[in-house]
């Protein structure tokens, strides 16, 4: 099971015709309650300020998560067109405004630098976003993805999207990665899926490079803004376990959280729920993202 587990939410992406970059769509039931929590040095997003705590706005239509690094971010403006077309969005005495958070990855490196995901692009995804089972490894966002360059160019594994989810007693918690990480890639019980040692060295010569994990976790839990942040905070607790080293200065991992929901629940069994379902995700990525599914 994926993301698009949690009833009402739907992914599209836009994969380019080489696939060496692109962009996916989550779009979201609503109301709903939207936190996120970065913790890498070198974040590119767009409108993440709206989802600190205290802030007016909670509910939000979609989420993008797209290559290009900072270019990326303009394909926002084609999600926001289509969902103002459809009549969703913020409401405003002067109609509805869109609310789309927005993270990118550094894939540049990954194809000609020129090729970035733009407003077009953007629209593309949105149209053709589903609650089908997400597909998985070298598509939208992910098709650029890499992992593993702290050690060197030689290092350098793909990465990708992945996704899973778990059921809660009829609660669902579900995930979404795009991995693109500087680390090296560990299971949840410590397995290297990348060959990189568990405790990370530094080599100052070595090629760094630009990074940046990504992750949506959703439930259909009823939570507030707060309490919702808890399950961004597991998620990106996730990321540093299962990716060493995480979090560096050459990473802009940025975790959101969306509750979609109303149904009771215990947080803090949500939020390990979040923490073991990102994990998994990462696991699903880097799978399908060397296997080319």
């Amino acid at each position: 099971m994926t993301l698009t587990a949690v009833e009402g939410v739907e992914v599209g992406h836009w994969t380019h015709p080489s696939g060496v970059t692109g962009c996916t769509v989550v779009v979201l039931p609503e109301p709903n309650v939207a936190a996120v929590e970065v913790r890498g040095a070198a974040p590119g997003t767009r409108e993440t300020a709206l989802l600190e705590p205290g802030m007016r706005v909670e509910t939000i239509q979609a989420l993008l998560l797209t290559g290009g690094s900072a270019f990326g971010l303009a394909a926002a403006d084609g999600v926001m067109q289509e969902l103002a077309a459809d009549g969703r969005g913020h409401p405003t005495l002067l109609g509805p405004v869109p609310i789309v958070p927005a993270a990118v990855i550094f894939d540049l490196a990954a194809g000609d630098p020129a090729t970035r995901p733009g407003a077009d692009q953007g629209a593309l995804a949105y149209r053709a976003a589903t609650g089908e089972p997400v597909a998985g490894g070298p598509i939208g966002a992910g098709a650029g993805a890499t992992v593993g360059k702290w050690r060197g160019f030689e290092s350098i594994h793909p990465g990708g999207l992945g996704s899973a989810s778990i059921d809660l007693d009829g609660v669902t918690v579900a995930a979404l990665v795009v991995l693109n990480a500087l680390g090296d890639v560990f299971t949840l019980e410590g397995d290297a899926l990348t060959g990189g040692d568990h405790a990370p060295d530094f080599n100052p010569a070595a090629s760094m490079g630009e990074n940046t994990t990504l992750v949506v976790v959703i439930t259909d839990a009823g939570f507030d803004r707060s309490s919702t942040r808890r399950l961004a905070i597991r998620a990106q607790d996730a990321i540093a376990a299962c990716l060493r080293p995480a979090h560096t200065r050459y990473d802009g991992d940025a975790a959101f959280a969306i509750s979609c929901g109303d149904r009771p629940a215990d947080l803090d069994r949500v939020s390990e729920a979040a923490f073991v379902v990102t994990a998994r995700a990462i696991e699903d990525a880097i799978r399908r993202g060397t296997s080319g599914e």
